[in-house]
């Protein structure tokens, strides 16, 4: 993805930043299957103490707000690119406590985020950042060692079901509602496009394992989601 993309996608998501949490409200799992996400995370300070964790491309918050009810005492930092999606996440009450930031999620360190914490946790952003690689190199530079990366992401299985049925429900529902709703069909059209191009469960696995990563194993969510949305887990080596 070049920079070019970056910055169109920043700009597509400023413009749906009103619109967001009523899109994925219309999703009734939504916000538990983040929470799940959360839960499988596992993360932990050390000593006992409250776990330090970063939220990558948290959005309008709704990933911070898992974290937030999963880890209620947590130091929670969440970062994004988009300042529209931060507007919407600062105003959250339940988010006071947060420490907003924007960058790219690609090298956090590059934002003043240098860690380390003994988690971060990305929803639905790998597939956008300019340096997949890169990005994940960086996160293991920020974690400390034995800490936790957990993803939720529109991961396709590779099975040829999940496929059919991502296209379905892309092109009969997400598709027309995101439209309706922001009159961006260049962004859905996106959205449907990039889990399609993103690397396969197995493909995204091996990917951690190259960047450094141990421990690394995925689970996925119920209903229509089996084998298209997962939780991701893996840790920095001690």
């Amino acid at each position: 993805m070049t920079d070019a993309h970056a910055e169109t996608l920043r700009a597509w998501f400023d413009r749906a930043a009103g619109h967001y949490d009523l899109l994925t409200g219309l999703d009734p799992a939504y916000g538990a299957q983040l929470r799940r996400s959360a839960e499988r995370l596992l993360a932990r300070g050390t000593d006992g103490s409250a776990p330090r964790i970063l939220d990558l491309c948290c959005g309008t918050g709704r990933s911070t707000l898992a974290l937030r009810r999963v880890y209620p005492d947590a130091e929670l930092t969440a970062l994004d690119a988009s300042e529209g999606m931060l507007t919407r996440a600062r105003a959250k009450r339940a988010l006071r406590s947060v420490r907003f930031v924007r960058g790219d999620a690609t090298d956090p360190a590059a934002a003043g985020l240098r860690g380390p914490f003994d988690a971060v946790f990305m929803a639905f952003g790998l597939r956008n950042v300019s340096d997949r690689d890169r990005c994940l190199g960086n996160v293991l530079g920020v974690l400390r060692p034995g800490g936790r990366f957990g993803l939720h992401e529109y991961v396709l299985d590779g099975e040829r079901r999940s496929r059919i049925v991502w296209n379905l429900v892309c092109g009969g529902i997400i598709e027309p509602l995101g439209v309706l709703l922001t009159r961006d069909r260049a962004l859905f059209r996106y959205l449907r496009a990039s889990v399609l191009a993103f690397d396969t469960l197995p493909r995204l696995l091996e990917r951690l394992r190259r960047a450094g990563f141990d421990h690394v194993h995925a689970e996925t969510m119920g209903g229509w989601q089996r084998g298209i949305v997962h939780t991701v887990v893996a840790e920095r080596p001690r």
